[in-house]
């Protein structure tokens, strides 16, 4: 039984590791670009856009990381995706946040550090932490759907509250199995904040220096 939960922390510490070492040539746009045209298309791309980010992925595993710490699965994970799916729709109707990526980035280093250094934050905190995450989240995953019709619109925003949902919902249940029995596995749990947060790390700097020298980077 140990074995088994030291390799689901392992695979859950492993996964953000695997998406930050690849480079899809459309890290925001499943459909390459262009917008969805069918609900097929809208559902598909919603369901990739959260997971072929590694910014988004690394964060929607935190969000259930820290969810499940806290006693929370549900009502924190749920906070997250349905801050998401307002930010998304900020993001049809027309409404920029500023430094979106920037704060994007921010978040996956916070959440990540949180976790890799076991602090026990409050469940009102870590909620609101987590709605205004995911408006930012949420607002990158709009630029995808920008200019659809309604039918492919609503099947995105379905796609990628789905997936966001399982994602969080399977690294929180990982994390109750890991620790259920054993305290001191939540050290292991802390090496995959640590992950997180070390992607976050990259991604922040590597935004900063783009606003810094942007003809540079």
């Amino acid at each position: 039984m140990a074995n088994y939960r030291s390799m689901a922390v392992r695979a859950t510490c492993a996964l953000p590791v695997f998406m930050a070492g690849t480079t899809p040539a459309f890290a925001h746009h499943m459909e390459g670009g262009r917008s969805p045209e069918t609900f097929s298309d809208g559902l598909l791309s919603g369901i990739g856009h959260p997971v072929i980010g590694v910014d988004h992925f690394a964060f929607i595993v935190a969000v259930g990381i820290a969810a499940a710490l806290a006693g929370r699965l549900w009502t924190l994970t749920i906070t997250f995706v349905v801050g998401a799916l307002a930010g998304c729709l900020l993001h049809v109707a027309g409404v920029t946040l500023p430094v979106a990526e920037l704060v994007i980035t921010a978040t996956v280093l916070l959440l990540g550090a949180i976790i890799a250094t076991n602090r026990e934050l409050p469940a009102v905190i870590l909620g609101v932490l987590f709605a205004g995450a995911g408006l930012f989240h949420g607002w990158a995953y709009g630029g995808s759907i920008l200019g659809a019709e309604q039918t492919p619109l609503v099947a995105y925003l379905l796609g990628f509250t789905l997936v966001q949902l399982g994602i969080a919902v399977l690294a929180g249940l990982a994390t109750r199995w890991v620790i259920v029995n054993d305290g001191a596995r939540r050290m292991e749990v802390r090496l995959a904040g640590a992950a997180v947060a070390g992607i976050g790390m990259a991604l922040f700097i590597g935004n900063v220096e783009g606003i810094l020298f942007p003809g540079v980077v």
